[in-house]
């Protein structure tokens, strides 16, 4: 199932938050969003989702989402909401109930996901026992337990250390390439966009619009850490960002 964005525009009173947005998803593919404070990205992807409704324009689901699919649009936050008196299984059959499923069922989708995210052993596990990379590891699974058409991922790394997100973004890399999936990954972080999304969308700042959208040709199992390549990406999408990123700060600490 591919998503379309045609003619996205979305307001919050008097305040335009963006404007003009056209984009394509296209099923398979990682689409990172980006850009300045307060640009909309989170916003973004709640129109996708369907948590809000656009002022202007509409998003299309294109084509049928899997025959297995439970929930074809489906979220992984950053901050895992995780219910703490759950165990780890128990956090994850949450998304399954009300469905029809045979206890059967539902224990073989456990066991699937448990073991493509690396849990096996946790999971008997309360949050409180925990990592915060193994926190993630839980909503992710969580989020794959549904089988989603698209997953919809909202800075899911920012709350992790910087050891932790380069070993998070690692999982991600090999969850994509045995069994790829959907995603519009929402991040500040520019490392996370290049390393991850086969396609990044910069947005401006307030009212967003699409700045300018870059492929990025190298297989998601190829980038390493220190790819040179990578990181030329990067600085040019920091100096297709700063100016309109630290305009944004200012506005924002002068409110």
């Amino acid at each position: 199932m591919d998503l379309r964005l045609k003619d996205i525009g979305h307001n919050y009173g008097a305040m335009s938050v963006m404007q003009d947005i056209n984009l394509d998803i296209p099923a398979g593919k990682i689409v990172c969003i980006v850009g300045p404070s307060g640009c909309g990205k989170s916003t973004l992807l709640r129109l996708i989702g369907g948590l809000e409704k656009p002022t202007t324009g509409e998003v299309m689901q294109l084509g049928a989402p899997p025959v297995d699919s439970i929930n074809p649009l489906t979220y992984v936050f950053q901050d895992f909401a995780l219910l703490p008196w759950r165990t780890v299984e128990g956090n994850i059959s949450l998304v399954l109930d009300g469905h029809g499923l045979s206890a059967k069922a539902v224990d073989a989708i456990i066991t699937d996901v448990l073991k493509r995210t690396k849990l096996t052993d946790f999971r008997k596990a309360y949050p409180k026992q925990l990592s915060g990379g193994m926190k993630q590891r839980v909503a992710i699974s969580r989020a794959l337990a549904v089988k989603p058409a698209v997953m919809l991922m909202d800075e899911p790394l920012s709350a992790l250390d910087s050891q932790t997100r380069e070993l998070l973004m690692d999982d991600l890399v090999g969850l994509w390439t045995r069994e790829p999936f959907t995603a519009v990954y929402v991040t500040h972080n520019l490392n996370e966009a290049v390393r991850l999304g086969h396609s990044i969308v910069v947005l401006s700042r307030r009212p967003g619009k699409i700045r300018e959208i870059i492929d990025i040709k190298t297989p998601l199992a190829d980038r390493q850490l220190g790819d040179i390549e990578l990181e030329k990406q990067q600085k040019y999408l920091w100096n297709l960002m700063r100016d309109e990123a630290m305009q944004a700060d200012q506005e924002m600490l002068s409110v």
